[in-house]
């Protein structure tokens, strides 16, 4: 198959059988399956606007009477595949057999393009926001040649998509065939397969590790075991500019330093409070990590602790004037990552310096006692979430003033939180990278085989937090427990311990898998967001 790097196949980490069965074999690229409502996905996607385009065939090669039904999902589909069928949904674009054929169009059902039958090959082609289905290589669904009469996709990401949608018959058998030493037929010039290497990388990010920019260069997670006195922690790989500290076994704040502060700033991810001097917690950024003094919330002897870390430019800033305020910006426009400091006032826009819309912003207040603010891509500029508790996302336009940021600029309202004046203002910059960082959402259904949720990345840091109902933030890193079944998880907005039962789940190299039951990031039905930064596996082989 594929000569470098993972091929797309059935995903068993994605299924959903109701009163079905679902069968994978050979190597998961066939898929049989009996009963009600039987589905699943492709292990990778591509993105739905790539210009190049995507191509894969799928294979009929056992219809079940009509029942079998073929297509594509998009991500957000994708990642509540787990409650409902997947035909005739939002997000959502398939073929079904039975009787004259239905084509369902997300909630709209087609029957004008006919049905297919046993042993007849679909390619599905997808290219700047269109979809173009062929049948033993016919036009069926516009020409993906001339882009002509191809259906309009909404979403991000898109998989391959299979489902039994008839009950009773005989079973359905489909065999799924992701690259060219697969394809019976060849598409039209550029369009790629749907393999590892085929991925699309952020131009910023090195997807095969060559240089000093991909993922685990610029942002990483280090453990270590206090000593009570000052000594250096490296192994990171890289001069850190965020660090985020907190000790995994006891009662202690979150604290976070970064380079645009000054070492010894402390601010806690947990509180409300405002900014202090540390002179004894982390002292020092190094090359290779970072130097920590004799304070016991960093660095208590014999306790364990772990620090998240983010590079960003070295500690450089600049002044920034494309805002209705100027700002102080330290930025990295390659992976996405901003650090903007500004003074508050009336209502106004400010500089981020990223040059894209960024996807998430925590806000902090220096002085007074002011909450943790967060804007969300995933949740929109309508609402907010506060990292320091556990409410759910809630409305308001004086924190963003109802308007999402732009390529250059945030706004911030009136809100105390964000924005007043005599007050000074961090904020934390991150826009989606692929192959780095990727923020979304994901649908629970508390069941202990639960959501698959792609990210296009392996996690090294997941943020997890359920945005309608008040529930715990929750992070899990790679370093901490690094073999699944992931137990342990710490909470953001609290400074308990970490807790190693209960929330379980598990790290892939292209998402990762909920394991609970637990309605803290699994309700059945709960609408959770994820932050997630990690690692390209576009040359990894294993899945």
């Amino acid at each position: 198959m594929a000569s470098s790097g993972n091929f797309c196949t059935w995903n068993p980490l994605n299924t959903s059988n109701d009163g079905g069965a679902t069968t994978f074999t050979d190597g998961n690229l066939t898929c049989a399956m009996t009963g009600a409502d039987p589905r699943t996905t492709g292990t990778i996607g591509g993105i739905v606007t790539d210009t190049d385009g995507f191509y894969f065939e799928t294979v009929a090669t056992g219809t079940g009477s009509g029942a079998l039904t073929l297509g594509i999902v998009v991500e957000n589909r994708h990642n509540q595949l787990m409650n409902g069928q997947i035909h005739q949904r939002s997000g959502s674009w398939m073929w079904r057999s039975y009787d004259s054929g239905s084509f369902f169009i997300e909630t709209s059902n087609d029957t004008s393009y006919g049905t297919f039958a046993d042993g007849d090959i679909l390619g599905w082609f997808i290219k700047d926001n269109k979809l173009y289905v062929r049948k033993n290589n016919a036009n069926v669904v516009g020409n993906p040649v001339t882009e002509a009469s191809g259906l309009t996709l909404s979403g991000y990401y898109f998989f391959p998509a299979l489902s039994r949608t008839v009950g009773g018959g005989s079973g359905t058998t489909s065999v799924l065939r992701p690259d060219a030493d697969s394809w019976s037929y060849t598409p039209p010039s550029g369009f790629k397969g749907l393999t590892s290497k085929d991925m699309t990388i952020n131009a910023g990010i090195d997807p095969a590790q060559t240089d000093e920019n991909y993922g685990i260069k610029n942002c990483n997670v280090i453990s270590y075991t206090g000593t009570g006195s000052s000594n250096a922690r490296s192994g990171l790989g890289y001069k850190p500019d965020l660090v985020w500290i907190k000790d995994t076994g006891a009662a202690q704040d979150h604290k976070l330093t970064d380079s645009s502060r000054g070492v010894t700033k402390s601010l806690e991810a947990n509180t409300n409070v405002a900014e202090a001097t540390d002179s004894n917690g982390l002292t020092a950024f190094g090359t290779d990590g970072f130097t920590v003094g004799s304070d016991a919330v960093y660095n208590n002897s014999s306790a364990n602790f772990v620090a998240w870390t983010w590079k960003c430019n070295g500690g450089t800033t600049a002044t920034n004037t494309s805002g209705g305020r100027d700002s102080t910006v330290q930025v990295n426009q390659d992976n996405g990552f901003s650090i903007v400091q500004y003074a508050g006032g009336s209502a106004t826009t400010i500089g981020h310096g990223l040059g894209v819309k960024p996807d998430l912003i925590f806000i902090k207040a220096l002085s007074g006692t002011n909450d943790w603010a967060i804007y969300s891509s995933v949740i929109g500029a309508t609402k907010y979430l506060k990292l320091n508790t556990n409410v759910q996302a809630s409305t308001s336009s004086d924190w963003f003033s109802d308007t999402e940021p732009t390529t250059t600029v945030f706004s911030v309202g009136t809100n105390a939180n964000v924005n007043t004046g005599g007050v000074n203002y961090v904020a934390y910059c991150w826009a989606n990278k692929e192959g780095y960082f990727r923020t979304n959402s994901y649908i629970g259904d508390q069941d202990a085989f639960g959501t698959f949720v792609y990210t296009g990345i392996r996690p090294r840091i997941l943020m997890l937090k359920r945005t309608d109902g008040n529930e715990d933030w929750g992070i899990y890193d790679s370093t901490l427990t690094p073999n699944n079944q992931i137990e342990g998880v710490l909470r953001q907005d609290a400074n308990t311990s970490q807790t190693t039962s209960g929330r379980s789940i598990d790290f892939y190299a292209s998402g990762f898998k909920l394991k609970t039951t637990n309605g803290t990031f699994n309700l059945d039905g709960g609408v959770y967001t994820y932050m997630c930064w990690g690692d390209s596996y576009k040359y990894n082989n294993t899945f």
